[in-house]
């Protein structure tokens, strides 16, 4: 008998909360590897706080829990002894904000990603460096002036060297919170080009508050409302068919 392929991402009844607060409340959800998943909702309705479960950078927060599972290709992340940090090499994660490490180059913030992971030369380095530069779609901007201080570069530019950093020690799954909310168009053009290209390598969720932009680039959407998960499906069927009442009003913009 034929075994279904693991999930990339699978939470069972997952509840997230900062003290009495609970921000996700027990959110079921199966993502397929190699897909990008948009998340969406209105501001304070738990998409932020879910994806930061999954790479287990909640419980930095102090006074944060969680229950239920996160598995990540089967293995659930908060089983005792796994450790949080090898996690959160296998789940990358990009932030609102372009976050260039400060009075380090170009080419050493993409390195930093690589400090962790033994026995790689110099060579090694420089080589991983210009292959996550490529995945980036920067290389061809920056490669002659990879010692040139990160924080030179455009805003679009430096969020797309967070990605870089990001996919450098090549993680299953990346993360993606709300990734072009500082960006002009031109810049928000060129990382959802990106996030179209790269999902041939990665999984990848994305958390958005523009609707044509998950329309643009998501293969499946979770629509989240008050903590919970509304409803799930091809991006297709959220926008045009939604089964939910609650998803037809805010995808056709009558609150958010």
């Amino acid at each position: 008998m034929a075994t279904s392929p693991v999930s990339a991402i699978r939470t069972e009844r997952l509840t997230a909360a900062y003290g009495d607060l609970r921000a996700v409340y027990e959110v079921s959800l199966e993502l397929a590897p190699n897909r990008v998943h948009a998340l969406i909702g209105p501001s304070g309705c738990g998409k932020s706080t879910f994806l930061r479960t999954l790479n287990r950078l909640h419980e930095e927060t102090p006074g944060a829990w969680v229950e239920g599972r996160v598995l990540i290709l089967g293995e659930d992340v908060y089983a005792p002894g796994v450790s949080p940090m090898p996690l959160r090499r296998r789940v990358g994660m990009v932030f609102q904000k372009p976050t260039p490490f400060p009075f380090m180059s170009i080419a050493q913030n993409v390195a930093a990603g690589l400090v962790a992971e033994k026995g790689l030369s110099k060579a090694d380095v420089a080589d991983r460096v210009e292959e996550s530069l490529r995945r980036a779609a920067l290389w061809d901007e920056v490669k002659d002036r990879l010692d040139a201080d990160a924080r030179g570069l455009s805003g679009g530019q430096q969020q797309r060297l967070c990605i870089a950093r990001t996919i450098a020690p090549r993680p299953t799954i990346v993360l993606l919170d709300e990734p072009t909310a500082s960006l002009d168009p031109q810049g928000t053009q060129r990382i959802e080009e990106l996030v179209f290209e790269l999902k041939r390598e990665f999984t990848i969720i994305i958390v958005t508050h523009n609707m044509q932009q998950a329309a643009r680039v998501a293969d499946t959407t979770s629509f989240f409302y008050m903590g919970a998960m509304v409803e799930h499906g091809e991006t297709s069927q959220i926008f045009t068919a939604p089964v939910d009442s609650r998803t037809k009003d805010y995808v056709t913009g009558r609150f958010g």
